[in-house]
């Protein structure tokens, strides 16, 4: 702002007015006129205080700029707020996903380590029933065996005992079995 009142004193002290030839204050002379111009442009200035409206749009502009500058600084350090909100997140977001993947790898360790005991059993549990089948099977095996042994036996000594006894031994022989029949029925 001093620039601008400064600016007309250093015009009018300036030499170049004495370097025309003639009478300095004389209308004939172009230096003196243009100096008047320049004075009388520089007053109209003044009077209708453009310095001032020049300096008023300036301060307003600066004021602007300022503003803008207060607005984006503003913005920035929001900015850099929201990102270290989003890193910290992330960083939650990783660590969870991590306890999700440990918990996971835990319970599928757990569900592996029930299945093999499962089967365990299972193989105890089928080997058991394999062995009472074997040993059913064993038994109806003897079982058969013996009924065929028996009915072998029978049908032998039927033939001897036929072709050997009298009538009064056999009488005497089927009494003795139906009280030896009826001894082991009660």
């Amino acid at each position: 702002m001093k620039t601008l009142y400064t600016l007309p004193a250093i015009m009018l002290t300036a030499t170049p007015a004495f370097a025309a030839s003639g009478p300095f204050f004389s209308l004939a002379n172009t230096d003196f006129v243009v100096t008047l111009a320049f004075l009388l442009f520089i007053g109209v200035l003044f009077y209708f205080k453009v310095p001032g409206l020049v300096g008023g749009l300036l301060d307003k502009r600066a004021e602007g700029i300022q503003s803008e500058l207060d607005e984006a600084r503003a913005l920035r350090e929001e900015a850099q707020s929201i990102l270290a909100s989003y890193e910290r997140k992330q960083k939650e977001v990783a660590e969870q996903a991590d306890m999700i993947v440990k918990n996971a790898k835990s319970e599928a360790q757990a569900a592996a380590d029930q299945a093999r005991e499962d089967i365990k059993t299972s193989i105890v549990r089928r080997l058991q029933l394999a062995e009472e089948q074997i040993a059913s099977a064993e038994a109806s095996a003897v079982k058969e065996v013996r009924d065929r042994a028996v009915s072998v036996a029978i049908s032998a000594a039927s033939d001897v005992i036929a072709s050997g006894m009298n009538a009064k031994d056999a009488g005497n022989l089927i009494d003795l079995a139906i009280v030896d029949v009826g001894d082991k029925l009660h």
